[in-house]
């Protein structure tokens, strides 16, 4: 059991480096946020759609129940995506990945609306916390202010990300990992079509980051992080993603020269603490 364990940490701790270079990849994109997330949404259904063909997985969506489940997550998927990526394009990769990652405490504060949990006041007094946070993340509120508008747009993508990813527990159960990414990777790729096909296409040097975003940070990292859902907690494994932001970071100083600000990494270093408060009491349950 012990080895299981282990291994399912393990699992989860590659899903979250692999998943740690969307800051770096989304903010050196050139393309719209949602040019870029509908081509990495296509790229990434046509390698999952290769391997559950090869893995030979029966696609069939059992009950209507479970198509309104998958078409809601993947609307919450695309959402998701397009503001965080928004939030990179505005101000950069740590304020972006640092307000972005409010969402293990967002997923705690909601987890009770959909399951027999119970909220406790720590986790109220965490939330308080994580506001302090992104009062230091904020350098002024004014609306004008890139940064400002970048950690908004960070937040509303966390609120998108919570909820999909309770929606998607449930769904874990019922199929395995890769069919759900797949359903919820095929609704983006429709909301987002005729963005696509308006576009003018007349920078050709991004084609090799979508292609390592839709392989490396989503075909590999996402499904691996979703199928951690059936190993953990949707509050653990969010809680346990924590790490993504400082992988993010140290990446966007190696490969963009982003140096954070003391502000920025003291706001973060408040998210971070809370996140990783959050992991050691779940850990004790």
């Amino acid at each position: 059991m012990k080895k299981q364990q282990l291994k399912n940490i393990f699992d989860l701790n590659i899903a979250v480096i692999l998943m740690s270079t969307s800051g770096v990849l989304g903010k050196s994109i050139l393309f719209p946020p949602e040019i870029t997330i509908w081509w990495r949404c296509l790229f990434t259904a046509f390698i999952i759609g290769l391997f559950c063909w090869y893995k030979k997985y029966n696609l069939k969506i059992k009950s209507k129940k479970d198509a309104v489940s998958l078409l809601l997550s993947g609307f919450l998927l695309g959402g998701h995506w397009v503001t965080y990526f928004y939030a990179l394009h505005l101000s950069n990769v740590a304020i972006g990945m640092l307000s972005l990652f409010t969402y293990p405490i967002i997923t705690t504060l909601l987890e009770p609306l959909f399951f027999k949990t119970k909220l406790s006041k720590y986790q109220l007094v965490l939330g308080a916390i994580i506001i302090v946070g992104i009062y230091f993340l904020t350098p002024e509120m004014n609306f004008d202010n890139n940064d400002t508008k970048g950690v908004l747009m960070g937040i509303l993508s966390a609120c998108f990300y919570a909820v999909r990813n309770i929606i998607t527990k449930r769904n874990v159960h019922h199929y395995n990992a890769s069919i759900v990414m797949l359903y919820q990777l095929i609704v983006v790729v429709l909301i987002l079509w005729p963005f696509s096909i308006t576009y003018n296409y007349v920078d050709t040097s991004n084609w090799i980051k979508i292609a390592s975003l839709a392989l490396i940070t989503t075909a590999l990292g996402h499904t691996l992080f979703v199928n951690s859902f059936k190993n953990f907690t949707i509050s653990t494994a969010s809680i346990m993603g924590s790490m993504s932001p400082i992988y993010g970071i140290i990446l966007g100083v190696i490969f963009l020269s982003e140096i954070p600000s003391t502000t920025t990494l003291f706001g973060g270093a408040l998210i971070l603490a809370t996140v990783f408060i959050e992991s050691i009491k779940s850990t004790k349950k």
